[in-house]
């Protein structure tokens, strides 16, 4: 069996449903990750040949110039059907195979209860294929791997659960807002998309404001919000950070 090249391999993957929904909802993250020496990568799952504006040819050439501004090592597609993702054997064994070969350590999902069902679905498709992953008899032309931590990216979303953590993103904001407008033709000019609801304002305006909404829930000027299923440990008590007066 073939054993993964360590510069293959990647500590952070964000997967999503579509080019985009990445520098919407992490964007900073990956930026802050690879500032501190991580390797990031980002596992877009369909062409987003169903998006109403622009073309997949076009939304490829955006994503590219994204991904060199977020600094990622290695951005992939996995081709799956816009607007028709399903969680099945075949699209979990698809995404495992990818999982096994990057290793990533961490791997950021979309938020479970997005409103786009690609967001929803693939929500379901990250943690299902994390662990698909692990299991030896699933693809074994691969050696099996299952990462050590799985969250969830809910930006946009507080409709259903408050933030397990945020990330401070205060000095990587603007360079997060960067990559979002290489989707000009996504974006320019809209006042929603994917998560993100329309409330009057311009898209880039609001992604800002929510972003130093998030922020002040750390006592910083710009954050991300994640979520996790199981509870974070905490080893030091007195070294816990965001002041409670």
């Amino acid at each position: 069996m073939p054993t993964p090249d360590d510069a293959s391999t990647v500590d952070v993957l964000a997967i999503a449903a579509h080019r985009d929904d990445v520098e919407l909802t992490c964007g900073g993250t990956l930026i802050k990750s690879a500032r501190l020496g991580r390797r990031t990568g980002i596992l877009d799952l369909t062409q987003g040949e169903m998006g109403t504006r622009g073309s997949a040819a076009l939304r490829q050439r955006e994503s590219e110039r994204a991904a060199e501004i977020l600094g990622v090592c290695v951005r992939e597609n996995l081709g799956l059907p816009d607007a028709g993702i399903t969680n099945t054997t075949e699209t979990r064994a698809a995404l495992a195979t990818v999982i096994r070969r990057l290793r990533p350590r961490v791997v950021i999902a979309p938020a479970p209860q997005g409103r786009h069902p690609d967001h929803r679905v693939t929500a379901e498709l990250v943690r299902d294929a994390c662990f698909v992953a692990g299991l030896a008899k699933v693809r074994p032309d691969v050696p099996k791997f299952r990462p050590k931590k799985l969250v969830y990216s809910i930006t946009y979303r507080e409709d259903y659960a408050k933030p397990t953590f945020v990330v401070d993103i205060s000095d990587e904001f603007e360079r997060k807002l960067e990559a979002i407008m290489s989707y000009a033709s996504q974006f320019d000019g809209e006042t929603q998309a994917g998560e993100v609801f329309p409330n009057g304002e311009p898209l880039y305006d609001i992604v800002r404001h929510q972003a130093a909404h998030y922020g002040s829930l750390i006592r910083t000027r710009y954050g991300e919000p994640f979520y996790t299923i199981e509870t974070m440990r905490v080893d030091d008590v007195a070294g816990l950070e965001v002041s409670s007066f």
